[in-house]
């Protein structure tokens, strides 16, 4: 039976045939759901975070998108009127008027292509706007039969439901102007340093120009934004497209003021966190450093910064490093990196020993060549200026930053212990035990970071109560935990605020001496590569690094040269109209005279735990001393050199303490009386040097090589 016989038979299906093809039809043309305007904006997510500082003022935007560069959505309201009215003359003049299909349009569209003429789209911003929230549409660009009427319908739908504001509110925001510049909020700004409501007529015509071809070259958008404009004169907008088609800008109210910081806490686009940062004290700690790092030239190329405010703990500066300049390595947070230490952990290890009554601050160490035998062969620590000033009391050898009176102070508070202090100050880099790091704990062998100084510092000027340092403004404050006796805490910042102490190795007018009260500490690491300045006043704890961030060594810097300028700038703003105080000396310490045997010390008034003061202090005379061998020190190796005759290459047998008697003997062989420091040759090969007694008792042994 054919097809026509069989519906002959079943007339009905006359009838519901050409319904289930326009039910077909109307299934195949039928467009995806559409959000509501209320469910558009709400999906909106800008490409952007961003960094606000305390008093809400913006510090930093920061991109977190790199597929799409778009701000938050901005409001009808907040576009000048000229761009509305450009965006509607130049792709929808009739959008007051239709209800979602321009049909002029698209007669007019149809015929110029029956004519052989370009024809142009006559797509609406309905049209558009259904497009951008439905991509599986086609776009305006979509030329398919099937494509065009989904639009139609879906830009009837749109109309349907959504206000003539706000489609044209949504195609602003969606549309795209130029590269992955995306909505009128990032393309005001990236492309004209203004925000939507502060573009002019020829921007307007500019931005209009651009939608039906972001990427057109500078030319051809002025040519299109002066027929919008009816110009016969359109130098001013080919001058002006050039300008907007250049390089990409910063954002325009992007201040740019602290992007490490803003790497550091911003996560997710579309996010906005309040740190604790004050912009005015960022700024000028950032212009602090920038110039220092302008006057060292090519010996330092970066630096950092960072400010807290003693009675909360928040972070009031965070400066990773300066933008421009010699620096090869801008986007490394020297802030937040690991760094040797140098002599910046000396004051908590003085604060250790004096708590735990090892020493006190008119203690005598003495300042001598020393060197210690340890696992990995012998330490010889020397003082910055390579002289040595003999004895000399605790004070002065913490303010003058002297090495060998450090080191032998860790021989008193054992490595293990001091290492232990340092963990509980914040220093979660020493994750090693005591015996790794060694006697060079004293001199800052360990790595820290320059946020760890600023909490570590914080903590000895709120008299050795640590609390973790605050950042964002929406984290609970930590609580203060008691980690240092107070008694030496004040002590020991009361040694580092002593400008007469420290002449010796500063001078009287260095960088670390005020117009207030200050407590003040540099360090600068082995080989030359960092150097520090931490210090605190009664209001304010300030750190400074500075040098390579890629590790080199600098030339010519200390850390009174480099980094202590800038902490004693910022210092000087953060105090102008009100100067720091000294801190009131905690219960349980006295003062007293005290009067030196030796040259080096002047009488004076020193502080003292209560009940440990002493009026006169003196370096212990020889005969006081125990006996023991200082060269050569066990696990020394000499090589002898067969270019110099062997007679010149004796080695000096050398002792200390009260000797009277007493002999040497090498080898097992008598070499001789220890008070005259016999020269002897040994031969190639490993040897015994022993301190005896006069009655054959051994009071000491060394064991060298000679190679």
């Amino acid at each position: 039976m054919t097809v026509a016989a069989w519906l002959r038979r079943r007339p009905s299906l006359w009838v519901l045939t050409p319904l289930l093809l326009l039910a077909a039809l109307d299934l195949w043309t039928a467009p995806p759901p559409l959000p509501s305007y209320d469910e558009a904006k709400a999906a909106w997510r800008p490409s952007e975070a961003w960094l606000r500082d305390r008093n809400g003022r913006l510090l930093q935007t920061v991109r977190l998108d790199m597929a799409v560069r778009r701000l938050e959505w901005v409001p009808l309201g907040q576009v000048a009127p000229s761009v509305r009215q450009a965006v509607v003359q130049a792709e929808d003049r009739r959008f007051a008027s239709h209800n979602g299909v321009d049909w002029r349009g698209l007669a007019g569209a149809a015929w110029a292509a029956v004519r052989g003429r370009h024809a142009r789209g006559a797509s609406t911003l309905s049209m558009q706007v259904a497009g951008f929230l439905a991509p599986q549409l086609g776009g305006p660009g979509a030329r398919s039969l099937r494509e065009k009427i989904r639009q139609l319908r879906a830009a009837r739908a749109v109309e349907a439901s959504w206000s003539k504001d706000q489609i044209l509110e949504a195609y602003l925001n969606l549309a795209s102007f130029r590269g992955e510049v995306q909505g009128i909020g990032a393309a005001a700004r990236a492309l004209f340093g203004r925000s939507p409501a502060a573009l002019g007529p020829d921007d307007a015509l500019l931005l209009a120009a651009l939608l039906p071809a972001p990427q057109a070259d500078p030319g051809a958008v002025a040519r299109r934004a002066c027929r919008l404009a009816h110009r016969a004169d359109c130098a001013s907008l080919t001058a002006a497209a050039a300008e907007m088609t250049g390089p990409n800008r910063r954002l325009a109210d992007d201040p740019g003021l602290a992007p490490h910081l803003a790497r550091k806490l911003l996560d997710h686009p579309g996010e906005t966190v309040v740190a604790t940062i004050d912009a005015g004290v960022q700024r000028l700690a950032a212009g602090a450093l920038r110039r220092q790092l302008l006057g060292l030239g090519d010996r330092a190329r970066d630096g950092s910064v960072v400010v807290v405010d003693n009675a909360t703990g928040d972070v009031l500066a965070y400066v990773g490093g300066v933008a421009g300049g010699a620096s090869t390595a801008p986007s490394v947070d020297n802030a937040d990196a690991y760094r040797q230490a140098g002599s910046t952990l000396k004051p908590f290890l003085y604060a250790q020993t004096m708590e735990r009554g090892f020493l006190t601050a008119a203690s005598i160490l003495d300042d001598s060549p020393v060197q210690l035998d340890t696992a990995s062969g012998l330490y010889v620590p020397k003082d910055y200026d390579h002289e040595f000033k003999g004895p000399v009391s605790v004070r002065t050898a913490l303010a003058g930053s002297l090495n060998v009176p450090a080191v032998r102070a860790l021989l008193l508070d054992g490595v293990e212990d001091f290492r232990d202090r340092l963990w509980d100050l914040g220093y979660k880099g020493l994750t090693q035990d005591g015996d790794y790091y060694g006697y060079s704990l004293a001199l800052g062998s360990a790595e820290v970071t320059l946020l760890q100084q600023a909490a570590a510092y914080r903590a000895l000027g709120e008299l050795g109560r640590y609390r973790p340092l605050r950042l964002r403004m929406d984290d609970a404050p930590g609580e203060p935990r008691p980690v240092a006796d107070p008694r030496t805490a004040w002590i020991v910042a009361d040694m580092m605020a002593d400008a007469g102490a420290r002449a010796g190795t500063f001078g009287l007018d260095s960088a670390l001496r005020l117009p207030f009260w200050a407590a003040a500490k540099t360090g600068t690491s082995k080989g030359m590569r960092d150097n520090w300045c931490v210090g605190f006043s009664s209001r304010f704890t300030v750190a400074v690094w500075i040098g390579n961030a890629e590790g080199d060594s600098m030339t010519r810097v200390s850390g009174a040269s480099g980094a202590a300028p800038v902490w004693r700038e910022v210092m000087l703003a953060l105090h102008a109209g009100r100067p720091g105080t000294r801190p009131a000396p905690p219960g349980g310490i006295e003062t007293r005279a005290v009067a030196f045997g030796g040259p080096n010390e002047p009488a004076r008034r020193e502080w003292f735990l209560a009940g440990t003061g002493q009026p006169n202090l003196a370096e212990a005379p020889p005969a006081a001393r125990r006996p023991r061998i200082v060269s050569p020190l066990s696990g020394t190796v000499y090589a002898l050199d067969p270019d110099i005759p062997v007679r010149s290459q004796r080695v000096r047998l050398k002792t200390v303490g009260a000797v009277s008697g007493e002999r040497l003997s090498l080898d097992g062989r008598d070499a001789g009386e220890a008070a005259e420091g016999p020269l002897v040759l040994p031969g190639p090969g490993r040897h015994t040097l022993a301190l005896v007694d006069p009655g054959g008792r051994i009071l000491d042994k060394s064991v060298f090589t000679m190679r």
